[in-house]
């Protein structure tokens, strides 16, 4: 029998945004394009209590909602938020072309954008000098999502990467349930809980000892403790995967932190100059590793070389921090997962990354039952104060958060960089 509520229980918490990091072009959608170094709470999205997905590009990002809206603000020189037009965004708006057309999922490369429709079809938008919109023969960019004909079947799931989108049917024997890419690599894991890689191994992140992979190849259950992979996440050159008992693992590129664990011996990753005349040093073999301190994450989310999770409702953040991107109010890298600590005392629900930024659905305290406010010193409210603009002055408390900022700005992957390194 559920038990009734009274006037005397908590009111219900709040879900709320928060945004922090690299926002050279206004990424974070908070109204201006400085660099936020301690997550801000972003008032005027319009209910974050409906947020289903968050993800980010280059220096883009995009929401997905239960309703299957789509949200999208930052850079847009290429067309990657299918608004129709080139200008930058400032604040999370919602794409109107896919209006009536539910979005079940979106993947954001550097300058463009993949989108998985509820009915299966996939469009895509933004810069094309790449064929990266998968339109044979198409224009150098598109500014409005338009599908991508060629994918006749029904897709279960996208990705991008740096130049390059991947899409999954569940069409095959073995089913892929989850496909993914790095800056120049990616992966694919099997309803059987097989993860498969191909591309560039230069760092390592294909946990095989061969440069480059043309076909995809297995890697081994005995990496993964004989354990089936039931999620797996990726960086631009490094990969995170989680396994059915909830162990968390990770390998590849490490001299930003972004493994957040002690390497192991036969790794021979060296932290090196940033500085992108340097030639990068890579591991003879980089294989998964189990990093203890996230078992059970219910949430992970990978940016160019920076991570967030969701540990028993606290959010964590570790690698690159060039930007503030982790959150702690500084720009050193963070090489173990620690708390987010501005975020301590607000669950988190969903996170997710772009290049070099940030985001994070989480819950705001719950306000105090109306019948049991604590003791104020000092004058009483006047009598005639309602309960309602009380309990506005609470929720008003809890939004006061400013953030540190940074001028610095993040730099696409040929120009060097944290990302591009």
């Amino acid at each position: 029998m559920e038990r009734e509520s009274g006037a005397s229980e908590a009111a219900p918490a709040e879900a709320a945004l928060f945004a922090w990091g690299a926002n050279s072009y206004g990424q974070l959608g908070l109204g201006h394009k400085e660099d936020v170094l301690l997550p801000q709470q972003l008032n005027d999205f319009w209910k974050p209590e409906c947020v289903r997905r968050i993800t980010g590009g280059g220096g883009h990002s995009a929401i997905v909602t239960g309703e299957g809206g789509l949200f999208v603000c930052g850079l847009n020189k290429d067309g990657q938020l299918g608004l129709g037009h080139t200008e930058d965004v400032l604040y999370f708006t919602t794409c109107r072309s896919l209006l009536g057309c539910p979005v079940q999922q979106v993947a954001c490369g550097w300058d463009f954008t993949i989108i998985l429709t509820e009915n299966g079809q996939v469009l895509s938008c933004g810069s094309n000098s790449f064929g990266q919109l998968g339109v044979p023969h198409g224009p150098r960019r598109c500014v409005v999502p338009q599908a991508i004909e060629l994918l006749r079947e029904k897709v279960v799931c996208i990705a991008a990467g740096l130049r390059h989108a991947l899409a999954a049917t569940g069409m095959e024997k073995s089913k892929a349930t989850c496909v993914l890419a790095g800056s120049d690599h990616s992966a694919s894991l099997t309803d059987a809980g097989e993860l498969y890689v191909w591309g560039s191994n230069k760092h390592g992140q294909l946990a095989s000892l061969a440069a480059f992979l043309p076909l995809p190849q297995k890697i081994e259950a005995r990496c993964f403790q004989n354990e089936k992979v039931t999620s797996v996440w990726s960086g631009w050159t490094h990969l995170v995967a989680q396994t059915e008992t909830g162990k968390v693992f990770t390998w590849g590129r490490a001299d930003y932190g972004q493994l957040g664990r002690t390497l192991e011996s036969h790794e021979g990753w060296k932290p090196q100059s940033h500085d992108s005349a340097l030639p990068c040093s890579g591991p003879q073999k980089s294989m998964p590793s189990c990093l203890r301190c996230l078992t059970g994450a219910a949430e992970v989310s990978c940016g160019s070389e920076h991570n967030l999770a969701v540990i028993g409702g606290t959010c964590y953040s570790w690698g690159w921090n060039e930007h503030g991107m982790c959150g702690d109010g500084s720009e050193a890298n963070i090489w173990a997962p620690k708390p987010v600590p501005s975020l301590r005392s607000s669950p988190g629900l969903l996170v997710g990354c772009g290049a070099g930024h940030s985001l994070a659905l989480c819950q705001l305290p719950a306000l105090p039952a109306l019948g049991q406010r604590p003791k104020v010193t000092g004058p009483s409210p006047d009598a005639t104060e309602s309960a309602e603009s009380l309990e506005a002055m609470d929720r008003e408390r809890w939004k006061e958060r400013k953030p540190e900022t940074s001028t610095q700005s993040l730099t696409s992957p040929e120009m060097g960089g944290g990302a591009g390194s």
